[in-house]
């Protein structure tokens, strides 16, 4: 939508060195692009809510398979190797580095304890704790980052910005340290009254059907990767409608911008092996805080592209290779199943890449009809997940051989026992308050499940690491997902 002509900026604000920022005709003409954007993600969240909280995505749920799920989580990371690649060839060395320290802690150290002080009865002793496994990321971007500030204080990297390797020192961006303020508390209407353009929205809505066709992939790969069973209906419509509800506040408070499942996030999950949602609680905490305190949200942009392109590589793969594991369910031995999964991923790749170099050639002579085309065609996670639903539901072939069989099998086995209680409300609300039967009819209420003894069970996730000798010496205990 931004890249359409109508945002296009006016010649008189791209030079940046003859322009006035804070001049009234400046700040009107940015100001003006935040208001549209509010409207209309405000608008097009309304719509993403009502498909989730209906349960209409849920019921969409029973026509995709692994079929649709496999090329639409792939997608997710695959079209990105651009980005990651150029991010990381701004400095080699220190992206090798960050990788091989990212691979080193997350795999090869993962199960060695690190004895810690632990204060508890009155007395201090020592417990082990796997750190390597919990924080194989952030030590990595820690240790790269600090190596980082050391060779740019010791002029080890050039400073001439046209150089190679000037983008791995930490003071590229030293100006927006300085210009952010220690405390600013953002509310909503703060850029004024927000506009609603026809246009807007309904580019905004195609944006919102990719962004939740990503996000039911996310669902999967996140599940996938913690050991946990395939979402229920009910986690997915609740997932849907609570994005939608991000993206209304989003919108109201101004930020430019929708929320949705972050598909980097997917990846650093496969790294840790940290599946419990406290820890997303705790982040959330810890990104208003820096939403409030401007000095701490501009000093992680500091952090060089080198070292944001060396995660992103490993992350990116661990994505796209989540994605195609979901294939182990299908018959790879059936030409037909070859054939639906290759095409959906090169058409995936091929389309987008076409529709970004040629936008021209996509005019109707409407503008809403222009939009929403080229922003679905541009997303390489909706053509191959559309193309990948669409070929499985139309070309013949027997629920054992689509993989069907053994998905659905999964889901109905896990769903009244493990699932029920891993996709379950926190704190016993739907099992010990909120149990009327109405709530109970709700497409995003959680049903009750009760054991043999006829007690709800207790809403918990083990998470077991393996090791190479097939045993299974560590196991960390989360609340519900």
């Amino acid at each position: 939508m931004l890249s359409l002509p109508a945002w296009k900026c006016p010649e008189w604000t791209l030079n940046a060195s003859q322009v006035n920022t804070s001049s009234p005709e400046f700040i009107e003409e940015w100001q003006k692009r935040i208001r549209e954007l509010q409207g209309v993600i405000m608008v097009a969240s309304c719509v993403q809510m009502l498909v989730g909280f209906s349960g209409l995505i849920g019921f969409l749920m029973r026509f995709i398979g692994p079929l649709t799920i496999a090329p639409t989580i792939s997608l997710v990371a695959l079209p990105l190797f651009d980005s990651a690649s150029n991010d990381a060839g701004d400095h080699w060395g220190i992206s090798a580095l960050t990788i091989f320290l990212i691979v080193l802690f997350s795999q090869y150290l993962k199960n060695i304890a690190v004895p810690v002080p632990v204060y508890g009865r009155k007395k201090c002793h020592t417990s082990k704790f796997y750190l390597f496994q919990v924080f194989p990321v952030l030590l990595g971007l820690g240790i790269s980052w600090f190596l980082c500030f050391v060779f740019t204080v010791t002029n080890t990297f050039p400073s001439a910005p046209t150089a190679y390797g000037y983008l791995a020192r930490t003071d590229t961006k030293g100006n927006v340290l300085s210009q952010a303020p220690w405390f600013r508390f953002p509310y909503p209407g703060q850029w004024g009254v927000p506009t609603i353009s026809l246009a807007g929205v309904f580019g905004i809505i195609a944006g919102v059907i990719s962004s939740m066709v990503e996000s039911v992939g996310d669902y999967y790969a996140c599940a996938r990767l913690v050991g946990a069973p395939p979402p229920p209906k009910h986690a997915i419509n609740r997932g849907i409608g609570i994005e939608g509800l991000g993206c209304l506040l989003a919108g109201a408070w101004g930020t430019g911008n929708g929320t949705t499942s972050y598909s980097e996030n997917v990846g650093a999950l496969g790294i840790t092996r940290v599946g419990s949602r406290m820890v997303i609680v705790a982040a959330g905490c810890v990104l208003l805080l820096m939403g409030v305190f401007g000095k701490i949200g501009a000093a992680f942009a500091t952090i060089p592209t080198p070292v944001i392109g060396g995660m992103y590589l490993v992350m990116f793969g661990v994505i796209s290779a989540v994605g195609i594991s979901n294939l182990q369910y299908l018959d790879m031995n059936s030409s037909r199943n070859i054939y639906v999964f290759g095409f959906s991923i090169y058409c995936g790749l091929a389309i987008p890449n076409w529709v970004n170099k040629n936008p021209d050639k996509l005019q109707t002579g409407i503008l809403q009809l222009d939009q929403v085309i080229q922003v679905l065609l541009t997303t390489g996670m909706f053509v191959g997940g559309f193309l990948g639903f669409l070929l499985d539901n139309t070309i013949p072939g027997s629920l054992e051989e689509r993989g069907l069989l053994a998905w659905n099998q999964i889901q109905e086995s896990e769903d009244t026992t493990k699932a029920s209680e891993i996709y379950s409300f926190p704190c016993g609300i739907g099992t010990k308050f909120c149990t009327s039967s109405c709530t109970l009819r709700l497409p995003f209420w959680p049903r009750r499940v009760y054991s043999e003894t006829g007690e709800v069970g207790v809403s918990q996730l083990t998470l077991v690491s393996q090791d190479a000798s097939g045993e299974r010496p560590t196991r960390a205990t989360a609340t519900t997902m």
